[in-house]
């Protein structure tokens, strides 16, 4: 059955897919008052990656080569996001004496500092980070989020490299 499923319906369901973690992640912020650390908003911004290179692959229905190359611009963004969410999760199952101390807010440091040293000071995460603040079936945002990443990226390996009957 699923391999009567056509790769632009799987490009969808990707773009589709990143598009309701996105409007879920906004629902937690703007609904649920939960305040993104910035590791969540890089892992955002990986989403979003995804499902615009999705959506891409959606509109332009390519060949299998095109397949291909859409498909490990996706893959490498959910690489990315893999290791992202990683570091997260490592930060948050760290002791609390352990924790780093908060620095400033993603905001100021992008107003204030050059860029690589902005990613250098996220990438190593901060207290805001180490904070769980939400759980489902006793699994951090984080956790959820590897999860997401992993599925998303084997199935755009799916969708690139199978053969798509004629």
């Amino acid at each position: 059955m699923l391999d009567k499923i056509p790769p632009r319906t799987g490009f969808a369901f990707i773009t589709v897919s990143c598009a309701a973690l996105l409007g879920f992640a906004l629902y937690n912020q703007y609904v649920d008052y939960l305040d993104p650390c910035p590791l969540c908003i890089f892992q955002r911004l990986v989403f979003a990656w995804m499902g615009f290179v999705a959506l891409l692959a959606f509109i332009h229905n390519p060949a299998q080569r095109g397949r291909r190359i859409y498909g490990w611009f996706i893959i490498l963004g959910a690489a990315l996001g893999a290791a992202i969410a990683g570091r997260h999760i490592w930060l948050q199952s760290l002791p609390p004496g352990d924790v780093p101390e908060c620095g400033p807010g993603l905001n100021y440091m992008l107003e204030n500092f050059p860029i690589t040293e902005v990613l250098s000071t996220v990438l190593h995460g901060s207290g805001s980070c180490a904070e769980v603040k939400w759980t489902f079936l006793t699994m951090s945002m984080p956790m959820w989020t590897l999860v997401w990443y992993a599925g998303l990226g084997l199935f755009t390996v799916w969708i690139a490299y199978r053969a798509v009957p004629k």
